[in-house]
């Protein structure tokens, strides 16, 4: 179900489509011509041209060329590329290096261009020197184009040329050249890196022989083993371990002689039962002494507890026993405590001796580790340059083995052959494009002529653009030939057209005719117009002269004195007047007469050859017109026409050019505005009814005259006016009778 918006857009589009065909129907001569001509001009121009031949010859670019040095090639002799940005950018390189001023001056020198008059064109005037290499190689860039092959590595070098076999030579030509360019070019650079390299090589060298003497200088200079000093640091690390150990070892003993010592000191003289466990674990003979004391002791205390005195020989003798145990068991401590009090002192003069190692063991050590340092940073130099001097000279070598072969990362897929037939000019593509812009051309012009035309045409041009009411049209009054619906032609000639009575009284001789039909359908739209106050008075004006008011205004008077109503027409022109002439009237009073009071309105309307109308002809040409208008007495002139007459039809001059028909206006009920198809402008016309407006006269409508209803822009109205153009009447006489004198002229 469509919308009202897509409807309005269909409308409109279909509005616009229907426009473009009747501007297409109206100017298709136009086209058609423009069309011709295009297309002509560009035949005998593809005609006027030479043939130009094209050669073709298809290479192959591999970014990545053959590699039989393996990867390290690649290091070498870089010919391509890596990423696919560096990819796609070699590519067009390479086009353009195709292309180049390079390439092609030597190609030029090779094939001798610059002397072939035949591939510069035509010879060079007098005047002017000789061509150059340089305007060769002008020349043939014109002529060289490069097409790659899409996702491929493969491009067409084309030639274009007017000799097809000269074709063939430049684009083989320029191939070659091109991988020999490539070529030099990968090996120049293969050259340079090789000298390059050499003098590397050399400098490397000399830095490497400095490095390792100054090497060789330290190490006799600071008395280092020949051994790596990584070694000899080693060694001292471990005689430091050692000697640690065994100061460590030295310094426990000592300090367990000291505690040793000390323990045996504290055995007191009266009671030397108190010795060490360790004492007499260690020494069976002090166990011995210990018991027999401990005897001697347990043996008096028996004898005291038996009841023996002090004074008893037996406790006396046990007395003498206890001293000689105890002197012996305190000689044995003191014999031990001299023995440990000796040992310490030994085992204190062998820490001090370790001690004295260990320290100056650890100041060789500091010592060599500070010239590890400065011997590192100088292997660490020569280890360098020994690196960098492989490197180089490894890279010298492949350098060398590249330049020798020769590598190319370009050949030549499919050669040039010798082309069959021209692809310039194309004839019929041309030919084709010629149409088209004729075509296109002629479309442009139609429709510039359509935008400068700003001429009234058609009924709706009127109510759009003017906005006002449309009365009708009165169609073209011709002489030439007719053409009915049938298609027969008829004839009607000038001479019959004069018997019958003046062209503006067409509708009173031709009742039957379209134009009669054309002037009573105005005067049923006038008469509809108000039908309750009806327009008694009517000025019928236009915008500029030769608009035909003067016929429009006739045809309205015929056509309503035919309806039955008394009417008089009135020649208000008083600057051109002509209705003296239309009803023979000429050197009759007229207006002007009646104005200045030399005659009466009996006197100046007088009946004419039509039944129900009288005219009044303008009268002598007045020297102030406007004046005489503008006068109360032409006012009350007016008012008495209206008062005897029931329609009064006043000519006027265009409103543009003077002010009588503005002054006129505003006397009467109603303005009928004429409009000449085709030929009275939109701002002309506006012009005129803004004088109207200006005047706050009363406008009843517009009245299209001279329409030529065979015209394109009325194929719309021609179905509706068609009676009007052939009328009502009988069918045509047979061929070689005459027309009766009233009847209307065959369509």
């Amino acid at each position: 179900m469509s919308t009202p918006d897509g409807s309005a857009s269909n409308s409109q589009a279909g509005g616009r489509m229907l426009s473009a065909l009747k501007m297409l129907r109206k100017h298709w001569a136009l086209v058609a011509a423009t069309t011709l001509l295009c297309s002509g001009a560009v035949l005998l121009y593809s005609k006027s041209q030479a043939k130009v031949y094209q050669a073709t010859t298809l290479i192959e670019i591999d970014p990545r060329a053959t590699q039989p040095l393996g990867e390290k090639q690649a290091d070498i002799m870089d010919m391509g590329a890596g990423t696919y940005w560096d990819t796609r950018d070699y590519y067009e390189t390479q086009y353009k290096i195709i292309g180049s001023e390079r390439v092609l001056s030597a190609v030029v020198r090779d094939l001798g261009l610059a002397s072939d008059q035949d591939f510069l064109g035509a010879g060079p005037a007098p005047a002017q020197p000789p061509p150059t290499s340089e305007d060769a190689t002008i020349i043939l860039a014109r002529r060289v184009s490069v097409e790659p092959v899409k996702n491929s590595r493969l491009a067409y070098i084309h030639v274009d040329d007017t000799d097809p076999g000269r074709a063939k030579r430049i684009c083989d030509a320029i191939a070659n050249e091109y991988i020999d360019e490539n070529l030099q070019t990968a090996l120049s650079a293969t050259s340079d890196a090789v000298t390059w390299l050499n003098g590397q090589v050399d400098h490397v060298k000399g830095d490497l022989d400095s490095n390792e003497n100054a090497l060789y200088d330290f190490k006799q200079r600071n008395d280092l083993p020949s051994t790596s000093i990584n070694e000899a640091s080693n060694m001292l690390r471990v005689e430091m371990q050692e000697l640690d150990t065994a100061l460590t070892r030295t310094r426990t003993k000592r300090q367990e002689l000291l505690a040793r010592y000390e323990e045996l000191s504290k055995v007191a003289p009266d009671n030397p039962d108190q010795l060490p466990a360790s004492e007499l674990l260690s020494s069976p003979f002090l166990q011995a002494l210990r018991a027999h004391y401990q005897e001697a002791v347990t043996e008096r205390a028996g004898l005291i507890g038996e009841g023996k005195g002090d004074g008893h020989p037996l406790v006396k003798r046990a007395d003498q026993k206890i001293g000689e145990a105890r002197s012996a068991l305190l000689s044995e401590v003191r014999n031990i405590q001299g023995a440990v009090q000796r040992d310490l002192a030994v085992v204190s003069r062998e820490e001090a001796g370790e001690a004295g190692l260990f320290e100056a063991t650890r100041k060789r050590a500091v010592d060599l580790n500070m010239k590890e340092i400065e011997y590192h940073r100088l292997d660490r130099t020569r280890e360098e340059n020994e690196k960098l001097y492989s490197m180089l000279l490894e890279r010298l070598k492949g350098a060398d083995l590249a330049r020798m072969m020769k590598m190319n990362n370009i050949r030549v897929v499919d050669s040039a052959s010798r082309p069959r037939g021209a692809i310039r000019p194309r004839w019929a593509l041309n030919t084709g494009i010629g149409f088209i812009a004729g075509v296109l051309l002629g479309l442009l012009l139609a429709s510039l002529r359509e935008q400068l035309d700003s001429s009234l045409k058609t009924p709706s041009d009127v109510e759009q653009d003017l906005r006002i009411a449309f009365l009708g049209l009165l169609p073209e009054m011709k002489d030439e030939e007719q053409r009915d619906r049938k298609g027969r032609r008829q004839r009607r000639s000038r001479e019959r057209a004069r018997a019958n009575g003046p062209m503006e009284l067409v509708v009173h001789d031709q009742p039957l005719s379209g134009i009669a039909e054309a002037a009573r359908s105005i005067r049923t739209n006038i008469m509809f117009m108000n039908p309750d106050r009806p327009h008694r008075t009517l000025l019928v004006t236009s915008a500029a002269p030769s608009e035909g008011k003067t016929t429009v205004a006739c045809s309205i008077a015929i056509a309503l004195a035919q309806g039955g109503q008394r009417v008089c027409i009135v020649d208000c022109d008083l600057r051109r007047p002509r209705l003296h002439r239309i009803f023979d009237r000429a050197g009759d009073a007229g207006v002007t007469n009646l104005l200045v009071g030399e005659s009466t309105l009996d006197d100046v309307a007088k009946q004419t050859t039509v039944d129900n109308l009288w005219s009044v002809p303008a009268g002598p040409t007045p020297p102030n017109p406007a004046d005489m208008l503008h006068s109360e007495r032409f006012r009350k002139f007016i008012d008495e026409l209206g008062q005897r007459f029931d329609r009064v039809i006043l000519d006027s001059p265009p409103l543009v050019a003077v002010t009588d028909s503005a002054i006129i206006s505003r006397l009467v009920d109603g303005t009928v505005f004429v409009v000449r198809a085709f030929k009275t402008s939109r701002h002309l016309s506006a012009q005129g009814l803004r004088s109207l407006q200006d005047v706050d006269a009363p406008v009843v409508g517009a009245v299209l005259n001279a329409v030529n209803l065979d015209r394109q822009e009325y194929s719309y109205y021609y179905h509706y006016y068609y009676y009007k153009q052939a009328g009502y009447r009988a069918p045509p006489p047979p061929s070689g009778e005459d027309e009766s004198p009233g009847a209307a002229p065959p369509n």
